[in-house]
């Protein structure tokens, strides 16, 4: 289902969008029960980085993760076995969702460096057997609506005329379009990585993306009647979601800060190295003696915040200066293959105190 002709700007795009709610409805419960639950991070990875190199449309990407979570939750596969069948979920949702001048081919798949650094061959016969194991489990139905089916239409009304930006006229509507686009799809990355976001509706946890996005731009208010009325979900529902989102959010903020500070050290202690100066009594000095760290060297310390309100406008996400907006933090696809196999600690185990309950509007989910 190749979105080329941009159906959520079209005519049928209401339609479309109601028919993607109802299919949600049925959509499989997840359990969460596979013993190898622990490697779904690692294959998530890998899925996302292949279908980067062929330019496949997120849709595929996030087909194709559903597909591997629906599998590994029915069947218990050895870590060889679940190469295959995560190249084979991929392979079959490029498939359903891309052109075919795009479905990855055999050749060039083995041809790819991360397959050589896993020693991994993949074969015509062992792709089609297992192509078909896959279609027999989900009754050759991969009519299964992601997040990435809903986020473009929930996007084209993200952001209008009438919104604020702390608690001011967009100077810049259509830049603001672009990072609200850019946070999007960095949150429905983050999405992809969390099994835990499985609990969610596909439709609320594109909803929570725009709502998460807007928090981090400053635009008032978090959740405007329009977005609500759009996607069916009402700012209480979607709190759960945010807030997970958020977290990962800013565990990725302290991480990329980490690692920035981490260079600047490095680089100061070379330049200390490199560099030397002498007293007037002929005795060797370092740099420091004579110049100061700058303040920038020191590392910032962002803190979750501790709750959320529908009104509330998140400073503590991200720093805005006053000339603009800053980009979303690298996530997913920038981490390599061949990284530990450990899984990234769910953002349900993190601490974020919520004051309530709420409910979900997907019934068949179990929690």
């Amino acid at each position: 289902m190749e979105l080329e002709d941009q159906w959520w700007k079209g005519q049928l795009a209401a339609d479309i969008h109601q028919a993607l709610k109802n299919k949600e409805l049925k959509l499989p419960p997840y359990k969460g029960q596979s013993p190898q639950l622990n490697l779904r991070r690692y294959f998530a990875d890998l899925i996302s980085i292949i279908s980067n190199s062929f330019w496949l449309c997120p849709t595929s990407r996030h087909l194709a993760v559903y597909l591997l979570d629906l599998f590994m939750d029915h069947y218990d596969v050895t870590v060889q076995q679940l190469h295959m069948v995560s190249l084979s979920c991929l392979l079959l949702a490029s498939k359903f969702e891309d052109r075919e001048d795009r479905v990855p081919k055999l050749e060039t798949l083995n041809s790819l460096r991360c397959m050589s650094s896993l020693n991994l061959v993949l074969t015509k016969q062992g792709l089609l057997h297992m192509e078909l194991l896959l279609l027999e489990t989900f009754n050759w139905n991969l009519y299964l609506p992601t997040a990435a089916h809903f986020i473009d239409y929930y996007l084209s009304i993200a952001v209008l005329d009438g919104d604020l930006h702390d608690g001011w006229p967009m100077a810049n509507l259509e830049k603001t379009k672009l990072y609200m686009a850019k946070y999007a799809d960095y949150f429905l990355e983050v999405s992809l990585q969390d099994h835990v976001f499985l609990c969610f509706a596909p439709s609320l946890v594109a909803a929570a993306c725009v709502a998460a996005s807007r928090l981090i731009l400053h635009l008032s208010p978090s959740w405007p009647p329009r977005l609500q009325r759009l996607t069916g979900c009402a700012w209480e529902n979607l709190m759960p979601c945010v807030e997970k989102l958020l977290i990962a959010h800013d565990s990725d903020v302290k991480e990329a800060n980490k690692q920035k500070c981490q260079q600047q050290q490095q680089q100061q202690q070379q330049q200390q190295q490199g560099q030397t100066v002498f007293h007037s009594s002929g005795q060797p000095a370092t740099v420091t003696q004579y110049l100061q760290l700058p303040s920038s060297m020191h590392c910032p310390q962002k803190a979750p915040q501790a709750g959320l309100a529908a009104g509330h406008r998140s400073a503590s996400y991200l720093g805005h200066s006053a000339g603009g907006l800053q980009g979303p933090p690298q996530h997913g696809d920038a981490q390599p293959v061949a990284t530990s196999l450990d899984p990234k600690p769910a953002a349900a185990t993190r601490a974020y105190p919520v004051s309530s309950h709420y409910s979900y509007p997907a019934a068949c989910f179990d929690r």
